[in-house]
């Protein structure tokens, strides 16, 4: 990979998105391997494992700034899209804030139900 060029837009071309691609699946299955075999604690450390690589982060980031459909919509910072020094600068970013990542806990909502009971409709906040 080419960091260091005065032309990062070809950096980011040329990086290997199949590899990428490949090592990510191969991390995913591995995860469900070992949820299928009742192997949690496995299962957590494939997963933080994941959070920490570098192709879950450049596919991460080339999904929201190159192939979603919402590409142009601007998040909550504002920007609308991003340049390529921008995407290098977020990896950045979030290689180092994926050290102290937790989960935030669902919110519980009752959804009554026809027969008079509840059940509990569970949101990602």
């Amino acid at each position: 990979m080419i960091r260091h060029s005065n032309n990062t837009s070809e950096s980011w071309k040329n990086l290997n998105w199949k590899k990428f691609r490949k090592d990510l699946f191969r991390l995913q299955c591995r995860v469900f391997k070992a949820i299928r075999a009742g192997d949690k604690r496995k299962a957590m450390s494939l997963q933080k494992l994941i959070l920490k690589s570098k192709a879950a982060r450049f596919l991460a980031i080339r999904q929201v700034s190159q192939l979603n459909a919402g590409k142009k919509t601007a998040g909550i910072d504002g920007k609308k899209s991003l340049k390529f020094e921008e995407r290098f600068e977020l990896s950045d970013l979030l290689k180092v804030s994926s050290n102290n990542w937790v989960h935030q806990k669902l919110r519980s909502i009752p959804i009554p139900k026809k027969d008079g009971t509840t059940r509990m409709l569970k949101i990602p906040t």
